[in-house]
């Protein structure tokens, strides 16, 4: 067991240091490697205080073990072996769960919390030790009366989505076998007792499930009982229970998913109010709230990225101009993907002015005039757009007739509107392919390495990659971050991606690019795959399709699919013209 080291501290008071004499034997006679220490505390601090002191000890731990599984237990539990399965385990985390629950209970529904604290493990991947960092930062900076396992079990929630985890059965706790038991029981629970005399004391994340059941409960019988009352009364009761806040409590609207915090249903009213602010242009008031989320708990990555976005929002809605324009784009997966945020990068900068956001996919009716760029979004046209460089992604859903066209991003798309009975239209054009001249980057000397950006929807596939790629994701929004990618993307030799805009970007600024999707994935960006047509004889070039690849990506057959295209000068001032254009269409003015 050279790979494992298990960690525990005690206080230096009889009971407490007994038991680490005690828990010491136990682990030398195992022979398993250990790290106990006993600290001393200062009279003024409690249990609580004490306990909370478990979180920067096991992520010291863990800092100093890189390479060894690190295993928390509590003083005055005892082990009778740690089982191969155990030892082996490949999990991030593993441990009991909250109560011992056996696996059939996985979950929330009957505890608060996930995990155990008494007994549990942590990897030694760089996911798992970012769970315990996490834990421990959100300890070190929070004011919240609590013990180790609120902070464990944030870190645990924060991260959840990118750990792997291993329940460890019920029944391996002594005393709690059954006739099913399978594994030998090896662990042996130990308790001072001092969880009940504390109970109601600490900060707790409550059952969502159980308070749910529980206002249900109050508001069944509170309604039984006003229908018998006399209805003079029944408005006096109703009238009380909305001043003193019972009526929002029992309504749902004051769920607290810890004592002094908030449930996840407030965390995300919280989140789409900061969307809201960003997307209006208050950004103090965005910042505000993020720092309102963050004040009692860790941030969690759907969260952040919703924050990320919001700023994205932002800075557009909040520019210094006394010029506003709404547009139409494609906004998700948040923080936002990269080719759908050119269109207010474009816009905004050919417009000099504010952007509002307006969204593709509401409701025709009373929409007011806004501009439509760039993206595969022209099934979302309406009347009142003004469309300039979009383009379809299949033949299935028809195309508004009405909106004022101007160029779409090619002949593919021109011939179907014309086919739908809307106007003949001759300008061809994405207007990402002028991202070069917005943000004009000087390509040197590259790095001697080749750079992989996948579609949003390739962001989890299992690729095997060369000694000599880096990826870079293609998840930004902010023009800020947009910038950096596209910094970073042309110090590289060549890149290969199966994200449209990304070689489009790649053709603007004269970087080597090769068009790819995977195989078996050949379907999962949407569309049919007429885009890539569409775009490439659109700015002139030779018709490109992507190449479907293994996932092996060492087998690339990088000299038949290379694309050393570039689009004119011609082509680009062509774009710059149309959006000239339909801007000051909207604008009704004849210069900007």
């Amino acid at each position: 067991m050279s790979d494992i080291i298990v960690c525990s501290f005690f206080t230096d008071d009889d009971y407490y240091r007994t038991h680490g004499k005690e828990l010491k034997e136990n682990l030398l006679d195992l022979e398993i490697d250990h790290e106990l220490t006993e600290i001393s505390i200062d009279p003024k601090l409690d249990w609580v205080d004490i306990c909370r002191k478990k979180v920067p000890f096991l992520h010291s731990i863990c800092s100093q073990n890189p390479h060894k599984k690190v295993f928390w237990i509590d003083v005055d539990c005892r082990l009778l072996e740690i089982p191969e399965f155990i030892q082996n385990s490949s999990a991030d985390i593993i441990g009991f769960q909250r109560g011992f629950s056996p696996p059939i209970a996985i979950g929330y529904r009957n505890h608060s919390r996930f995990w155990e604290p008494c007994f549990w493990g942590v990897g030694t991947s760089p996911n798992a030790r970012k769970m315990i960092a996490d834990a421990a930062k959100a300890e070190k900076e929070s004011k919240i009366k609590a013990t180790d396992d609120f902070f464990f079990e944030e870190g645990w929630r924060a991260n959840a989505e990118a750990l792997t985890f291993q329940i460890v059965p019920s029944a391996c706790v002594v005393g709690r076998q059954t006739l099913a038991t399978s594994h030998s029981a090896f662990f042996v629970f130990g308790s001072s007792g001092n969880v009940t005399e504390y109970k109601g004391k600490a900060a707790q994340h409550l059952s969502e499930q159980r308070a749910k059941w529980l206002r249900r409960k109050m508001l069944t019988i509170g309604k039984r009982t006003l229908s018998y009352l006399p209805k003079k009364i029944t408005r006096r009761i109703i009238a009380i229970s909305d001043r003193t806040g019972i009526t929002h409590y029992l309504l749902g609207y004051n769920r607290s998913g810890i004592s002094d915090g908030r449930s996840q249903t407030q965390r995300r009213d919280i989140t789409n109010r900061i969307l809201r602010s960003g997307i209006n242009g208050e950004t103090e008031l965005l910042e505000d709230l993020a720092d309102d989320l963050r004040s009692n708990s860790i941030i969690n990555p759907n969260e952040t990225a919703t924050i990320e976005a919001a700023r994205a929002f932002g800075y557009y809605s909040s520019k210094t101009s006394d010029k506003n324009l709404k547009l139409s784009w494609w906004v998700r997966p948040f923080p936002g993907n990269f080719g759908d945020w050119l269109s207010p990068l474009i816009i905004s900068h050919y417009g000099d002015c504010k952007i509002s956001f307006q969204t593709p996919t509401a409701p025709s009716k009373n929409t007011p005039k806004h501009l439509v760029a760039v993206g595969s979004i022209a099934r979302f046209i309406k009347d009142s757009s003004v469309v300039v460089g979009t383009g379809i992604s299949s033949h299935e859903y028809s195309i508004n007739t009405k909106a004022k066209y101007f160029s779409v991003r090619g002949p593919i798309t021109a011939e179907f509107l014309k086919t739908c009975g809307g106007p003949s239209i001759e300008s061809f054009g994405d207007p990402a392919a002028i991202i070069s001249r917005i943000i004009p980057l000087e390509r040197g000397q590259t790095n001697g390495r080749i750079a992989l950006v996948r579609h949003a929807s390739h962001d989890r596939v299992p690729l095997v990659l060369p000694e000599n790629f880096d990826e870079l994701s293609v998840l930004v929004s902010h023009p800020d971050d947009v910038r950096r990618f596209l910094s970073q993307l042309i110090k590289y030799d060549e890149v290969i991606t199966s994200a449209l805009h990304v070689l489009i970007a790649c053709q603007s600024y004269g970087i080597p690019c090769s068009l790819i999707t995977f195989e078996g994935l050949e379907n999962s960006v949407s569309g049919t795959g007429l885009k890539y047509a569409d775009y490439s004889l659109g700015v002139g070039l030779k018709e490109i399709v992507p190449m479907v690849v293994e996932r092996d990506l060492r087998r690339i057959p990088l000299d038949d699919i290379r694309q050393t295209q570039k689009i004119s000068d011609s082509k680009k001032d062509e774009i710059e013209q149309q959006l000239y254009d339909a801007i000051h269409s909207i604008w009704n003015r004849k210069n900007l």
